[in-house]
């Protein structure tokens, strides 16, 4: 059986000029070359209709007699060749090559084929892939940028698309990581700035009454996301995020000249608490605005930088309270801050235009809590928060009570920060995978036989608590990583500062009112700690509760369901 070598034979059932507009219509004379439009079709085409109608059925896929010509050939040739064939008849069963590229951008690779086009762009054969292929063989390199990224993009139940990573994606991810370390870096040193107060310039106050200093400061870190949300979705996070870096850089600095209990209060837990709140709401939003199947595990790299501040701060200023005093050393802290704010301004953005500042845009809406999943995720939020500020801030205090060393006791953070780094990346790597409610629900258990099994029988024993810092640190890192995600996966993105901010507003009260409590328990128990540790118990193991019913509700009583 011989065929025509520039004829093609199409994939699937053939379908008539009308029902397919991508093909040329056979009535018109080829642009190029006058043989196709003149002339009778060879007579053996209409003889062996029946033996290529069986072939079609067998393979769709026709071969030339001999091997495809390269696309090097030389252009005499290929006029040659044309110019000895004849267009056939309209009513035979003729193959047509297809027009554009662009008419059907994703080809069927069936039988690893691939389409060998020449330099007229008519396409001459089809053959199978080998590794001595024509330099002319189209692959994906050669489309446009758009379609080799088409793949990459994903795209939400509302019809947003997402980029999914991406030089500026990536360079916002690292803008939120180095705005995170300065401000989350200093609410999870909250620890060693307690330990240090309650035994120098504050040693007459009892620990519940230094407990509201860091109580408001948390408070205010995620009370005024009510606002702040929704000018993050309007307007974009520029201003908000200078604004915070000038608040949390003057708070840094005039911490080093405090000495009376009211005014720690003002610049630690009000400037502070304004400043962290105006940086960390727009560096956990924005990062939204990119990733939608990468969310977690973007999110949970930028959260990291939080852990990372948790880290290095406690051990330079363990080492530089004793050498250069309190005021130097909040100093060094301002000059390693500055840089980190300073990058966080250049890279954070977000990839929304800005709309008009109108009441919907602007204002807080209380209506999604109207929601159920999104009302019992709140709540179980809250109670996470409530538990987790307890270690984080009591845990060096516990040391200290229990005969360790105040170098060491000191050291307790930044492990348990060394930890909860890990823990904020890989929980919400797999989050992505295996769902991020599933995760959550996973973590917060961690927490809860964490705290049971090994903080509450220490009685002061070194490798219980070092044990119980690093695990803890690790469970607890998606408190911060994973619940922005939970919170975007129940709304559009162009909302996704507004659900967080307003979630974020009420856990703000669990933020202001545990580290208090914690403290008054502490006194309480006559100093002793145990009362401490069952109230951090009881907190997870509500918030477990809540969060799995939100689960429930939201995606049934399927343990296999990614949700």
């Amino acid at each position: 059986m011989t065929f025509n070598p520039s004829e093609q034979q199409p994939h699937g059932t053939p379908l008539g000029p009308s029902q397919d507009a991508s093909r040329p219509n056979q009535s018109l004379h080829h642009p190029d070359h006058s043989a196709w439009s003149s002339g009778q079709p060879r007579s053996h085409l209409d003889n062996e209709t029946t033996s290529w109608q069986e072939n079609e059925k067998t393979s769709g896929v026709s071969f030339a007699p001999g091997d495809i010509q390269d696309s090097n050939s030389s252009k005499k040739e290929n006029a040659q060749e044309l110019a000895t064939l004849k267009r056939p008849d309209l009513g035979s069963r003729q193959p047509t090559a297809p027009s554009s590229v662009y008419a059907a951008p994703f080809v069927s690779y069936s039988h690893d084929l691939e389409q060998v086009q020449s330099r007229h762009g008519s396409v001459r054969s089809q053959r199978p892939r080998s590794s001595s292929s024509s330099t002319s063989v189209s692959t994906l390199r050669e489309l446009p940028s758009d379609m080799r990224n088409a793949s990459r993009e994903s795209t939400d139940a509302y019809g947003n698309t997402y980029p999914e990573g991406g030089r500026e994606a990536w360079l916002c991810v690292f803008g939120s990581f180095c705005g995170l370390t300065a401000s989350l870096g200093i609410m999870n040193t909250l620890g060693t700035y307690q330990a240090y107060l309650s035994t120098h310039q504050l040693q007459n106050y009892t620990d519940s009454t230094i407990g509201w200093i860091f109580g408001i400061y948390a408070f205010l870190s995620f009370f005024f996301g009510i606002q702040i949300g929704p000018v993050f979705d309007a307007k974009g996070p520029r201003l908000l995020v200078l604004a915070g870096s000038v608040l949390l850089m003057a708070a840094v600095l005039l911490m080093g000249v405090c000495h009376k209990y009211y005014q720690f209060l003002i610049v630690i837990g009000v400037m502070g608490g304004l400043g962290t709140s105006l940086v960390f709401t727009p560096a956990i939003a924005a990062v939204g605005h990119f990733f939608l199947r990468k969310r977690g595990q973007a999110t949970g790299l930028a959260a990291a930088g939080g852990s990372l501040g948790g880290i290095v701060f406690p051990l330079a200023l363990q080492a530089l309270f004793p050498k250069i005093g309190w005021a130097w050393s909040t100093r060094v802290v301002a000059l390693v801050n500055l840089v980190l704010l300073i990058f966080a301004n250049l890279f954070i953005r977000s990839r929304l235009p800005p709309q008009k500042a109108s009441k919907e845009n602007m204002l807080p809406d209380f209506r999604i809590f109207r929601d159920p999943v999104f009302a019992l995720t709140t709540f179980g939020v809250f109670f996470v928060e409530w538990g987790l500020f307890v270690p984080l801030t009591y845990l060096s205090s516990y040391a200290l009570s229990n005969g360790i060393s105040t170098q060491f006791s000191y050291q307790l953070i930044a492990i348990l920060n060394t930890g909860s780094c890990f823990g904020r990346y890989f929980p919400g790597f797999w989050a992505d995978k295996i769902g991020r409610f599933n995760s959550m629900c996973i973590t917060l258990t961690l927490c809860l036989i964490f705290t049971l099994a090994f903080w509450l029988p220490a009685n002061g024993s070194m490798p219980l608590i070092i044990i119980y810092a690093l695990s803890f640190g690790f469970a607890s890192g998606s408190g911060i990583s994973l619940t922005p995600v939970c919170v975007g996966q129940l709304c559009r993105v162009e909302n996704y500062g507004r659900y967080y901010a307003t979630c974020y507003t009420l856990v703000s009260f669990g933020s202001l009112t545990g580290i208090p409590i914690a403290g008054q328990l502490v006194t309480r128990c006559n100093g002793q700690y145990w009362g401490l540790i069952v109230f951090t118990c009881c907190a997870y193991a509500a918030s477990l509760t809540t969060l799995s019913a939100a689960r429930v509700v939201g995606a049934g009583w399927s343990l296999k369901k990614v949700y």
